[in-house]
């Protein structure tokens, strides 16, 4: 049983809820916000900035030129069907997408979408933590102590609940950041 590898895929579903995170937008343009849209292109599915060139020219404008024309259309219509709630101005290859002002009904919306990434990320911990189980059954199975079982059982509780509250911990930054006015 391996706590290390647990701990590390842990801290990975944080991360990834970090970066969903920094797609929402509080108050001014960032490239990042686009970068939670993936565009179904070539027959898979790709992050937008993989398909075009992402710029903040000013603070409440984006620009995204996509380097194939023949992905346009794909790109216009992920941005659009995202949860950012965008409308592009499409000028050719050019996309150019206003940033609206925040009103309360937006910043409601949005911190909706942020709860919606916190639970998808305690479900990743959560099932690494049922990873993590499964394979100290095995090692039960295969001779492990009901002693040592027992113990690595609370280790692995533990650091679900550890990592469990940080995930919230940083929603309710980012949710007092979104509705700060």
């Amino acid at each position: 049983m391996n706590l290390d590898d647990l701990s590390r895929r842990m801290q990975g579903a944080i991360n990834a809820f970090k970066a969903d995170l920094s797609g929402l937008r509080t108050g001014r343009a960032s490239s990042s916000m686009l970068d939670p849209i993936t565009v179904n292109v070539y027959g898979s599915i790709m992050p937008i900035n993989q398909l075009a060139t992402i710029n903040v020219p000013e603070p409440r404008l984006i620009t995204v030129q996509v380097w194939d024309r023949g992905t346009a259309p794909a790109v216009e219509k992920a941005i659009r069907e995202s949860s950012l709630g965008l409308n592009p101005i499409v000028e050719g290859a050019v996309f150019r997408i206003p940033i609206p002002e925040l009103n309360n009904d937006r910043r409601k919306e949005f911190v909706k979408a942020a709860h919606k990434y916190a639970e998808g990320a305690r479900v990743a911990v959560r099932h690494v933590r049922r990873d993590g189980m499964d394979g100290l059954k095995k090692s039960e199975a295969d001779g492990l102590g009901e002693d040592e079982s027992r113990r690595l059982t609370d280790k692995i509780q533990k650091l679900t609940d550890e990592t469990i509250a940080e995930i919230d911990s940083v929603l309710a930054a980012k949710e007092a950041e979104i509705l700060q006015i």
